[in-house]
């Protein structure tokens, strides 16, 4: 596994919409791998493929509960719920958060890196960690939804990082 560098706001590939995994083969699963180390070495709780510069449809998310580590490729919101308002941060936009209106609960399907599909239902932050990540899959980011901006010492409480 590897440290990739995450891509900051500007970087044209934050903007792409991503390309679907056709196969998921030894490669895709270094890059899951990857990802995931790049996530924890910056302390966030999710990390979309684009982030670290390779447009293709992956997020890895942990959001440390009982869930651990997941590693999805080409997810997808298939029902959504309720709405929330929280403070979202996010590892391209280093020092910037915001609230950001979301659904409060969601359905999301995908495969997992060895190519079974997968359904889950989550609330709270792993709903919005889903939301967040697969926006980046779509070229949105989260400055894109922000109903107001926060400073970080405001945010620190309620602070999540993708």
């Amino acid at each position: 596994m590897a440290q990739r560098i995450i891509r900051q706001n500007g970087d044209e590939v934050l903007r792409r919409k991503a390309a679907a995994v056709r196969k998921i083969t030894p490669g895709i699963r270094v890059l899951l791998n990857d990802m995931a180390e790049t996530m924890y070495a910056a302390d966030g709780v999710g990390l979309a493929a684009p982030q670290v510069g390779i447009s293709k449809r992956l997020v890895v998310i942990d959001i440390r509960d009982e869930q651990g580590l997941l590693k999805l490729v080409n997810p997808e919101v298939v029902a959504a719920s309720g709405k929330a308002v929280a403070v979202e941060g996010c590892l391209s936009f280093p020092g910037l958060a915001g609230e950001v209106e979301r659904a409060e609960a969601v359905t999301v399907r995908a495969l997992d890196e060895e190519g079974n599909p997968v359904e889950i239902t989550a609330d709270g932050l792993l709903a919005r960690a889903f939301q967040h990540e697969i926006d980046h899959l779509d070229g949105i980011l989260f400055v894109d939804k922000v109903i107001r901006f926060v400073h970080e010492e405001e945010a620190e409480e309620e602070y999540e990082n993708d």
